[in-house]
């Protein structure tokens, strides 16, 4: 009897390890065809940084709203001469065009930052490529240039927006370093920030109308350069020729 009640046990035993068994292959082919799905999904990412060995950064400015800095901090970079990328929504363009056309005048990029500063992300694709269209437009009959880099409002993007970005012949460009200006930290807290994340490669988020830029610019500047650092403009940091983004947002060359 004593046997027996054993050899129910062990059928017991062996009956929920075959339950088990089963349970996990199936989770287990489950998990492996979501796994198979993410590695096989197209992901269109921006430019956030470059691959280079050479110690160069990007300014740049996003414009949206007031303007009331934008002569002050375009002294502060002919000071130093230092040559940056002004991000401008069409907006802000029909606004102040005569800061428009300064910005060119001193040198700096002139890129598109949406005509409206809307959630592309909340647009179909026509939309999207329209706000890129009338951007460039009015940037272009003021400067006499189209704009060839775009920066999505608020850094949000998917594929729809990066593809159309690229079907106008223009690179869709993000930042890995984020000054928070917009938060109003100290300037000193600023270019720690700064330093701390500073690479090759690397490109900057700064605003035109963020209380504490001004105050803490030349003091990005001097930082950027005392760290061996050449800073020009988004336009020139850029890899010539086809690339490719990893994970990152690093801009590689193929």
């Amino acid at each position: 009897m004593k046997l027996l009640i054993l050899t129910r046990h062990k059928l017991i035993l062996i009956a929920c390890c075959a339950v088990m068994a089963v349970v996990i292959a199936v989770v287990g082919v489950g998990s492996y065809g979501r796994a198979v799905e993410t590695s096989n999904t197209d992901r269109e990412i921006p430019i956030y940084y470059v691959d280079t060995e050479e110690k160069v950064v990007s300014l740049s400015f996003d414009a949206a709203w007031g303007d009331e800095q934008t002569q002050t901090l375009l002294d502060i970079l002919d000071e130093y001469n230092v040559k940056s990328t002004f991000f401008l929504v069409g907006e802000w363009v029909e606004k102040y065009p005569d800061d428009v056309k300064l910005i060119s005048q001193r040198g700096h990029d002139v890129g598109n930052h949406s005509e409206s500063h809307a959630h592309l992300t909340q647009l179909d694709g026509s939309a999207i490529a329209q706000e890129l269209v009338d951007c460039n437009e009015r940037i272009e009959e003021i400067t006499g240039q189209c704009p060839t880099l775009f920066r999505p409002p608020y850094g949000d993007y998917n594929n729809e927006v990066v593809n159309q970005t690229k079907a106008q012949n223009m690179y869709c460009v993000q930042w890995n370093i984020d000054s928070l200006d917009w938060k109003n930290p100290t300037p000193q807290d600023m270019v720690s920030r700064i330093k701390s994340k500073l690479c090759p490669g690397s490109i900057i988020l700064l605003h035109n109308g963020a209380e504490n830029t001004p105050e803490a610019l030349p003091m990005i500047i001097e930082m950027i350069i005392d760290e061996g650092y050449k800073i020009v403009p988004v336009s020139e940091i850029l890899l010539d020729g086809e690339y490719d983004t990893d994970v990152e947002g690093k801009m590689v060359a193929r």
